[in-house]
């Protein structure tokens, strides 16, 4: 469709939308201002747009014709969403470069905006010192001290244990303890989690303080002790993401198990093959998923994959009638063992940064499915996205509808709680109003979505009278984004930006993103992810010249922070590293992307180069999410 220039638009093409008259006059006078002002055609037109005539009521229909008629001559990645330089200064990244940016950078410092991208690239090239900042930013704490930051292997090395280097060798730590320590972030009266079950839309929501999170994990931690298992166990996850599955996964960790998580989405057969390779000792789930009126068995698939003993709990209320298994055990019943230890502290267990905490599992869509470990660094990766591209900090309620089993559950529990924010979690389907209330009654500060949720709630418009004001931006990643679509949505929040995030489970984190310090395009990265570089290949396999437009298969610089160095069930070297081409004496790290770096510098994903795993046509963004 073609769309006129701003400065031709007219009263009645604005009523030609089904504005009424009035309405449509006032809207055109503003409209005929900000032209007068700015120009028909630039991005200053269009933030002040966005800021000063859209809003979430009036029809879609004007939101494109404002903003295809101001870019209808742009070319490729016009920018929906400026930073403005005071906002900047206070963001997570703002604030450290304003305190350090000089010492980082010397004298090629000047702002926040500007220096992003030499700062981005001084992450890379500066691992030590980089890192050690940002651990310190998140009031990360180790039990024993790591000796370095980063011990680099020697050059040339393709068969390394640890592909391009090991970090914070010697370092203890747990990372459970860490998202429920009290430090200058939060207080033990700071709200750390956030609910509703589906269906109770007109409810007050529940609420939970650092505090009375604290005594549940440790209770549930006390609880696991009495199990019996050798330290190190693997302890299975399969139940939707709500309070209590949160609370178990950081139980498992602190009482230094394995998290093995499994989507309740899958049905036996799936359930049985990951319980195998992670040889899972124990399991926690429910019996039923509540979704609206329906009510979807859990527990009895979970029998049929002939799992090993089962803790149970209720999906609604306190108990259940059904008959368990011999040796499966009741929510109930499992705490009770332990009442006696209620509010007691749990002494963490603190173990190498090394040991695995997590197995988390590609989509197997191609064969068995990857099992991928992720160490007690990973989790800070998680983090470390989170305070640098999506900026949370106290005071943030940070939703994301998902699941434990993908790797966006675990991904939410540590960039909520390191950062010392809030999760929102909303135990029921994300696709209708219920959770659009939700998202409203929560003040929620980052909403992270799929784009298969955002299409669902346009088409449905069930967002329609919700105040999603509160929110500073929004996440996305999993599928193929549509510039349509994510322009209806900034629409929904007064045109807040959509960061977009591209990485994988391996990665534990993405490594391709936007920034709330740059300019943001629809459906585009704008900056490789902190602490991360990628590189495109050409025909001939080997790198094209940096920050070159060009199209190609991605790969990866193997410095990356957090990134699995081996596989359960497949060799790591063969599924990353075999047959790349070297760079500086470094091997490539193989992704799997097709990627397109634009002449305005921004990044495009095409799928993927073996074309064996195709979400929606164009895989753009990262991991496997559960909706």
């Amino acid at each position: 469709m073609a769309y006129k220039a701003l400065d031709s638009i007219r009263r009645s093409d604005i009523e030609g939308l089904g504005i009424p008259a009035e309405l449509a006059e006032g809207l055109h006078e503003r409209l005929t201002e900000i032209v007068r002002t700015y120009g028909p055609a630039t991005p200053d037109t269009w933030r002040n747009i966005s800021k000063r005539l859209l809003t979430p009521d009036l029809p879609f229909s004007f939101h494109q014709m404002m903003y295809y008629g101001c870019y209808r001559d742009y070319g490729s990645d016009p920018p929906a969403w400026i930073p403005d330089p005071e906002n900047a200064i206070l963001t997570n990244i703002g604030q450290l470069l304003e305190r350090r940016g000089k010492e980082f950078l010397g004298s090629k410092y000047k702002d926040p905006m500007s220096s992003f991208s030499d700062f981005q690239e001084f992450s890379v090239s500066n691992p030590e010192v980089y890192w050690k900042a940002l651990l310190d930013e998140m009031s990360i704490s180790f039990s024993v001290a790591p000796r370095c930051i980063l011990c680099e292997s020697p050059f040339g090395e393709s068969h390394s244990s640890y592909p391009g280097g090991q970090w914070l060798p010697g370092a203890f730590v747990n990372p459970a303890r860490n998202c429920l320590s009290l430090n200058c972030k939060r207080g033990l009266d700071d709200m750390v989690v956030i609910w509703r079950d589906e269906g109770d839309d007109d409810l007050p929501l529940h609420r939970m303080t650092l505090r009375e999170f604290c005594a549940e994990v440790w209770l549930v931690a006390h609880a696991i002790k009495t199990l019996g298992l050798d330290k190190g166990s693997a302890i299975a996850i399969d139940m939707p993401m709500d309070v209590n599955s949160v609370v178990i996964y950081l139980a498992i960790v602190l009482a230094g198990y394995l998290v093995v998580s499994i989507a309740d989405s899958f049905a036996a057969v799936e359930i049985s093959t990951r319980l195998k390779i992670s040889e899972a000792k124990a399991i926690f789930t429910q019996d039923f998923i509540i979704r609206g009126d329906k009510s979807l068995p859990l527990y009895s698939r979970i029998v049929e994959a002939q799992s090993p003993m089962a803790i149970v709990i209720p999906s609604r209320g306190s108990s259940f009638s059904m008959r368990l298994r011999d040796g499966d055990i009741s929510w109930h019943d499992f705490l009770g063992r332990v009442e006696d230890l209620r509010e007691r502290e749990f002494a963490a267990v603190e173990q190498s940064v090394e040991a695995f905490t997590n197995i988390l599992f590609s989509s197997g869509t191609t064969g068995e499915p990857k099992a991928i470990p992720w160490t007690n660094a990973t989790p800070f990766k998680a983090a470390a996205d989170a305070w640098c591209h999506m900026d949370i900090h106290k005071g943030d309620i940070v939703a994301w509808p998902t699941n434990l089993g993908w790797m966006m559950g675990p991904w939410l529990i540590y960039a909520s709680l390191l950062n010392g924010a809030s999760m929102a979690l909303y135990n029921g389907s994300p696709l209708g109003s219920g959770f659009a209330k939700f998202v409203q009654d929560a003040k929620v500060t980052m909403l992270g979505v799929i784009p298969s949720i955002v299409r669902a709630w346009k088409s449905t418009n069930c967002t329609a009278g919700c105040d999603w004001s509160a929110i500073r931006c929004f996440g996305s990643t999993g599928e193929a984004s549509n510039v349509d679509e994510y322009l209806w949505l900034m629409g929904r929040a007064n045109y807040k930006p959509v960061i977009e995030i591209c990485g994988g489970t391996e990665i534990g984190g993405g490594f391709i993103s936007g920034s709330l310090l740059q300019a943001q395009s629809l459906a585009a990265f704008s900056t490789p992810a902190m602490g991360c570089r990628l590189f495109i290949l050409g025909n001939n396999g080997y790198p094209i010249p940096e920050n070159v437009p060009g199209i190609g298969e991605l790969a990866l610089y193997p410095l990356m922070f957090g990134a699995s160095n081996t596989l359960l069930n497949a060799d790591h070297h063969d599924v990353y590293f075999k047959g790349m081409p070297f760079w500086k004496g470094r091997v490539l790290r193989r992704h799997g992307d097709v990627f397109e770096r634009t002449s305005r510098g921004y990044y495009h994903a095409h799928g993927r180069a073996d074309d064996t795993m195709n979400l929606g046509g164009i895989k753009t963004l990262l991991m496997q999410l559960y909706v």
